[in-house]
């Protein structure tokens, strides 16, 4: 299974924005579907965003249509998250993941690989 660590989190105020990363080993990032999660405290865990191997299809969540943007870069081995207009409804834990699927995954439990998750808090 590919390993996977992401980058990028921190603190920042509404209306800011944040990049995550989330490097893979042990794999080549263009052969995995990659979805983006996070998790609030007391809530459950949630699908984000996410994109299929070849990258070009993609897949928002409701709540981030429009301010968030899923990427990879397969020269780098890494997969991306750009959050805009970030909200305070929007902290909290962020986890990539990654299956071996040439579909577009919308569910943790068809992922296999995670990543630690990096902290996102956004102050009002």
């Amino acid at each position: 299974q590919v390993q996977l660590v992401e980058s990028g989190g921190g603190l920042v105020q509404a209306g800011g924005s944040l990049r995550l990363s989330c490097a893979a080993s042990g794999g080549t990032i263009s052969g995995y579907a990659v979805g983006w999660f996070r998790q609030a405290p007391g809530k459950e865990r949630e699908y984000v965003a996410g994109l299929n191997w070849y990258g070009n299809t993609k897949r928002y969540a409701d709540s981030v249509k429009g301010r968030f943007a899923v990427s990879s870069d397969n020269a780098k081995n890494t997969a991306y998250l750009q959050m805009n207009s970030l909200k305070p409804e929007d902290t909290g834990v962020y986890y990539c993941a990654a299956e071996a699927d040439s579909r577009l995954l919308a569910y943790a439990r068809e992922y296999h690989s995670w990543g630690q998750g990096t902290q996102v808090t956004v102050s009002s």
